[in-house]
């Protein structure tokens, strides 16, 4: 990373350049006098590092899909091939005869030469380019170690020799990849958070010019002044303000909060917002990069930046790792050939143990294979993993910020005085309700019809933007909306609104309007949950885009000391990296689009499995069902998995530094260079099987 940014801010025109490694993406600033993206690429190649453009997100969507079904076909080769090879090892070894074992011998090679060849391929691609720029990197030693091992089978094979390794080149190539792949589809759903905001934005837009006549338009050739339409059902394409018309709009995006909101002449609106109900006109205010959903993308890709820069142990090992195992086998290889006084054949074969015996797979699984039982146990409990950094960073957390609405809440709305309205009044209302789309008016239809009440038929139905619904039931004229719409005359209501509450009005004819009460109940193990985060002393913080009433109301109901309310996407964002700042280490739940920025920037994220395919997808942790308590239960699983990594790696720092010195001895043949490397990995994955038999006894979700 360091050496990409270096080799691109070190022309002159280049003002800043900043790798993003989960996404494989380099933002470069520069000024334009004369300085071509083709120079940038041609520089980047010139390093050794191929880069393209990004013009079409679909298209590097593909690509990266197709480089993923490349290494799964490289394992699957290599898995297969790995297993015939060892069924015939198995056989030599049971005692066959000389040529019985020959023949054995020619199938492996027939099966593990073009196995080598094929699914080599990722890591002699690899090898080559850093090779041909002067490079090192921990495919060298792999590469070298397979075609060496691959090529003295070959050798002992023609010279009918005993011992062969195709088993160990074959075996060593599937676990490397498997790890691969892990890693591939790791930085694949980092990817995807970004890539899905792109998408939500509209390509087209409907614009409308001076004479009135409309044409649809591609969204980038849109210009501040120009004027658009948006349609009922559409995305709001660009940032602006109302010219003409007035709405409902869907705002999620902005505040996270389900309710619509009423719009007008001259309001602000942003792109992402969706429109509910009538048509507006709106001009343009701001496009392209200015936009407000294009400053949501910034603020994740800057936030997954910093989640990028995690270096993990292993990582910092592989580093030092590539040269040592090359040095350690050269000097094995001198050493043997000057004490066996030129023997080649001995001093390669030895060398080629050391390289075998120090391929680093049980380095490698050190970590992936312990994520892989931990998910398994999460997965069993209802907890989906998607990052393969998050465990590891949620056993460090010390802070927790909570969204209100769908994660605290379970996000729907619930009728909490339908039992106290006339049966008739609630079957009239719900026959108005059930003709719209409007979150109170099916909350309204649902708790009308779960106690077996059948809506009646209502005509002339009319749906008022920001007001309510109209029509005739039984030849009354029936009104469901806001007070101001239901009111008559001066008629006020005796019972006074609750803020914490969502109302809804009825009015039947000339009677006096009655008032349904909406609340997004707790989940309903929230407060418990919360209450063992604040006795095992850690700070929560409810972070909510809704009015201060409803958040306050929420906090005490859940026993959250600290609540914001109000707050924007960007604001979320500042609050969790103040936190990060002051030295925290900050867990955020949420499950708004309004979270994802929040989500991506905090140390580790988790969502519900009801958020919005955006929170999902920049979260690293989703935990399924009606419950918050997944969440404090992968959070103790995170801390047992953190313990038995670094167990893992002392025990394959361990093997090294036993294994090693004895394969530089000339005591273990490439054969038991294998065996022992295999035994390695063993070891690490049934250690790492100690998760499942405490994790297992955990609490049932």
């Amino acid at each position: 990373m360091g050496k990409v940014e270096k080799c691109l801010t070190a022309l002159n025109d280049v003002t800043s350049a900043r790798v993003n490694l989960s996404t494989r993406r380099v933002s470069i600033i520069w000024v334009d006098n004369g300085l071509s993206v083709d120079n940038l690429i041609d520089r980047l190649a010139d390093k050794g590092y191929a880069a393209e453009a990004i013009d079409d997100m679909d298209d590097i969507d593909a690509k990266q899909h197709e480089i993923g079904r490349e290494i799964l076909r490289c394992l699957a080769v290599s898995g297969f091939a790995a297993a015939n090879i060892m069924l015939l090892s198995v056989s030599v070894w049971s005692g066959a005869g000389d040529a019985t074992r020959d023949l054995f011998h020619w199938i492996s090679a027939l099966v593990a030469l073009p196995t080598i060849l094929y699914a080599g391929q990722p890591f002699f691609r690899s090898t080559w380019i850093a090779l041909s720029h002067r490079r090192m990197n921990m495919d060298v030693p792999i590469s070298l170690s397979v075609v060496l091992a691959g090529g003295m089978s070959l050798y002992e094979t023609m010279n009918s020799r005993e011992h062969v390794y195709f088993d160990a080149a074959v075996t060593l190539l599937f676990f490397l990849l498997l790890g691969r792949y892990l890693d591939h589809l790791m930085r694949a759903r980092v990817r995807n958070a970004a890539m899905q905001l792109v998408k939500l934005a509209p390509k087209t837009a409907l614009m409308e010019d001076n004479q009135g006549l409309r044409s649809r338009v591609p969204v980038s050739a849109l210009e501040i002044g120009m004027k658009v339409v948006v349609l009922p059902g559409a995305v709001v394409p660009v940032d602006g303000r109302i010219v003409a018309g007035s709405s409902e709009l869907d705002n999620s995006i902005i505040s996270g909060e389900s309710l619509p909101e009423l719009v007008s002449e001259l309001d602000q609106v942003y792109s992402g917002s969706v429109n509910l109900t009538g048509s507006l006109l709106i001009e343009v205010t701001a496009v392209g990069k200015d936009s407000f959903l294009a400053s949501v993308i910034h603020l994740m890709e800057v936030a997954e930046q910093h989640k990028s820069r995690y270096v993990r142990i292993a990582d910092r090992l592989a580093t030092i790792y590539a040269p040592f195992v090359h040095i350690v086998a050269l000097m094995t290889f001198l050493g043997w050939l000057w004490v066996t006084q030129g023997d080649w054949h001995q001093a390669l074969v030895v060398a080629i143990s050391v390289l075998i015996i120090t391929c680093p797979c049980a380095l490698g699984l050190a970590v992936p294979v312990v994520q892989v039982v931990a998910n398994g146990v999460l997965f069993d409990h209802g907890v989906l993993v998607k990052d393969g950094a998050a465990l590891e960073k949620l056993a460090q957390i010390d802070a927790i910020v909570l969204d209100k609405t769908g994660t605290v809440t379970t996000g729907q709305l619930e009728a909490v005085n339908v039992d106290e309205i006339d049966k008739d009044a609630l079957a009239i209302a719900a026959g108005l309700t059930c003709n719209s789309t409007h979150p109170l008016s099916r909350a309204l239809t649902a708790a009308v019809t779960a106690r077996n009440i059948s809506p009646l038929p209502c005509a002339e139905f009319r749906e008022h933007p920001g007001q309510g619904l109209e029509g005739i039931c039984q030849g009354r004229t029936v009104r469901v909306g806001n007070f101001e719409w239901c009111g008559i005359g001066g008629l006020n209501t005796p019972v006074m609104p609750t803020p914490e509450n969502v109302e809804l009005w009825v009015r039947i004819e000339n009677c006096a309007p009655v008032r349904l009460n909406f609340k997004d109940q707790l989940r309903v193990d929230a407060k418990s949950t919360i209450q063992n985060w604040t006795d095992e002393k850690l700070s929560v913080t409810l972070l909510s885009g809704d009015r201060e009433a409803a958040v306050k109301a929420v906090a005490q109901a859940s026993s959250i000391e600290n609540f914001v309310a109000m707050a924007s996407p960007a604001q979320k964002v500042d609050f969790v990296n103040e936190l990060t700042l002051s030295g925290r280490r900050v867990l955020m739940v949420g499950d708004g689009i309004n979270d994802a920025p929040a989500l991506a920037a905090a140390h580790v994220s988790m969502a519900p499995a009801g958020a919005s395919d955006i929170s999902r997808s920049a979260a690293d942790i989703i935990f399924l069902g009606d419950h918050l308590a997944p969440a404090d239960y992968a959070r103790r699983i995170a801390r047992r998995a953190s313990w038995l990594i670094q167990q893992n790696f002392a025990l394959a720092l361990l093997y090294n530094l036993v294994a090693i010195p004895i394969a530089i001895a000339g005591f273990a043949s490439p054969l038991v260079a294998a065996i022992a490397m295999s035994t390695s990995s063993i070891i690490v994955t049934l250690n790492a099987l100690r998760l499942r038999i405490g994790g297992s006894k955990g609490q049932q979700t």
